[in-house]
């Protein structure tokens, strides 16, 4: 049995009995459990929580230290100890903090630095003067060529805002290897206006390299094998200066990543550039602002009031006393069609560890899995077994009170399905309410039922904007901090990409090779490389 769940096991047995529809009607529970963080309202009243087990998480979170271990990432030290790194993703937002800075001041001045390279690059394209910082003279069209943190940040906060799009530049992304995109692209896009920014800190990522190379070829081409007309329309983000000046690209349009920001946190940095150059610098600043508001939020507020706090505790909650093993996210807005899949590589590549920092198995689960997709669309899919399936799966609902369109009834509707859905996860139909409609039908009442008493919560946004978007992703990368702190494993290393990656380079130049040279592999890769091999001529 799981540490938590032998500390915290006596309130969920005690709370067993105890239906959501009881819970709900606490005031004095509602008001512990329902926080607005400026334009943001975190309603967790439908969580499997009471005072006194919430009483009990917060006694837990007060005695692992929570405040110097946050103090500890805001200032810099080296809190991923793997990689002996600080871990400084809120220094790249710390312009917008109403708060005295923590962060190194040599950090601070270089993040300064870039942000204003960023905006001059920005101003260059809305002002139509990109030749005269050596790019192509007209730019219509930006393809943002990274994958992972270099493209799910990105992508997520350019189609959430796409209200504030400028107009002056279409933004697209090509993140996978597969070249049915970036065939598509190249289809559909003129080469001599589109500027590719390719991102990749190390600067030898394969995918990212890979359709590197393809949109130079085409590029090239469009320039009948000019390698320096070709070279004009690149911007890369990297800490490999070097190996960018290898591909082609002046270290003048090369913007920094650092060491201290891991790829799924640096949206906020130039590796936000898409973002940029899509909504402009004032909100993009906006967005950096909303962000930084709730750093100063989590860095001044108790738990009993700390948003990020509260989310993470009925994370482990969930988690480790109740012992769900999936969260499902959805978004009522279809902007934020990307949020799941950008919470995904955030929690789960953050938090998928099964060791301390030094080694020894955890006695705890970590992360569940993260899925989902929007509302409506997702009630049509899978609530079924949300609603009455053998499995719980709490649900995170996020919506927005204020639509970016003038159709009100298609908004109005949207939100009255989030609330209900909301509803009828916790309350539930009782049998006896089945018998009712059923007209005493006890096999039909029984299909009827619906147990209720499943958790969820509602994160509701006045209106999307870069404020509240920056908002609600720092919301969630505190949460991740926190839980790695209660977990106890570090929450800014991923070595668990690292092995596919080996042995794809293995198997890649094997592909082309006789299968009896095929000896390093295992019998079940072995056959599937002969199998390909036997196919690619037909």
């Amino acid at each position: 049995m799981s540490s938590y769940r032998q500390s915290l096991g006596a309130h969920a047995e005690r709370l067993e009995s105890t239906h959501l529809r009881q819970l709900i009607g606490d005031s004095d529970r509602a008001g512990r459990l329902r926080h607005r963080v400026g334009p943001l309202l975190l309603d967790l009243t439908r969580q499997k929580l009471d005072v006194q087990a919430l009483d009990a998480l917060g006694s837990l979170i007060e005695s692992s230290d929570w405040q110097k271990a946050r103090d500890a990432m805001f200032g810099g030290e080296p809190i991923n100890t793997s990689e002996d790194r600080a871990v400084l993703h809120t220094a790249l937002r710390a312009s917008g903090s109403r708060l005295s800075p923590v962060a190194p001041s040599d950090v601070r001045k270089e993040i300064d630095q870039t942000l204003e390279r960023i905006a001059h690059l920005v101003e260059a394209v809305e002002k139509g003067t990109t030749e005269d910082i050596g790019l192509p003279s007209t730019v219509t069209d930006i393809v943002n060529v990274g994958i992972g943190g270099s493209d799910l940040g990105p992508r997520l906060a350019v189609e959430a805002l796409d209200q504030f799009h400028t107009g002056r530049v279409r933004c697209h992304f090509l993140p996978n290897v597969d070249g049915h995109a970036a065939n598509k692209l190249m289809r559909e896009l003129d080469p001599r206006r589109t500027l590719v920014l390719l991102v990749s800190k190390s600067f030898s990522t394969q995918e990212t390299l890979l359709n590197g190379h393809v949109l130079r070829d085409w590029i090239r081409h469009a320039y009948d094998g000019d390698d320096r007309a070709a070279a004009r329309h690149f911007v890369a983000v990297s800490a490999n200066v070097e190996a960018a000046e290898k591909f082609g690209i002046p270290a003048a349009h090369v913007l920094p990543m650092w060491d201290f920001v891991g790829g799924r946190y640096s949206v906020w940095s130039a590796v936000g550039l898409s973002l940029a150059l899509t909504i402009g610098m004032d909100n993009f600043r906006a967005f950096l602002a909303g962000a930084a508001h709730m750093d100063d939020h989590f860095r001044s507020e108790p738990w009993q009031a700390n948003a990020p706090v509260l989310l993470a505790l009925t994370e482990l909650w969930n988690r480790n006393v109740l012992g769900y093993s999936s969260r499902a996210v959805v978004p009522y807005l279809d902007p934020m069609a990307n949020l799941p899949s950008y919470l995904q590589q955030l929690e789960m590549e953050s938090l998928g560890k099964r060791v301390t920092p030094d080694g020894k198995p955890l006695d705890n689960e970590t992360v569940p899995v993260v899925w989902g997709s929007v509302g409506t669309n997702a009630q049509h899919a899978y609530f079924q077994a949300l609603h009455q399936g053998t499995s719980v799966v709490p649900v995170e609902f996020i919506g927005v009170v204020r639509p970016a369109h003038p159709l009100r009834a298609n908004h109005d509707a949207l939100l009255a399905n989030l609330l209900a859905q909301a509803a009828a996860l916790a309350l539930g139909k009782t049998t006896e309410e089945a018998l009712e409609e059923s007209d005493g039908d006890a096999v039909l009442a029984a299909q009827r039922t619906f147990p209720g008493d499943r958790s969820s919560t509602v994160i509701m946004l006045d209106a999307l904007t870069p404020e509240s978007l920056g908002a609600l992703i720092a919301l969630q990368e505190h949460k991740v901090f926190l839980l790695g702190h209660l977990w106890g494993i570090n929450a800014f290393d991923q070595w668990g990409v690292e092995l596919g990656k080996v042995i794809a380079k293995r198997i890649l130049p094997a592909l082309d090779e006789e299968s009896e040279k095929l000896g390093d592999f295992d019998d079940s890769t072995k056959a599937l490389i002969e199998a390909i091999q036997a196919r690619r001529e037909g």
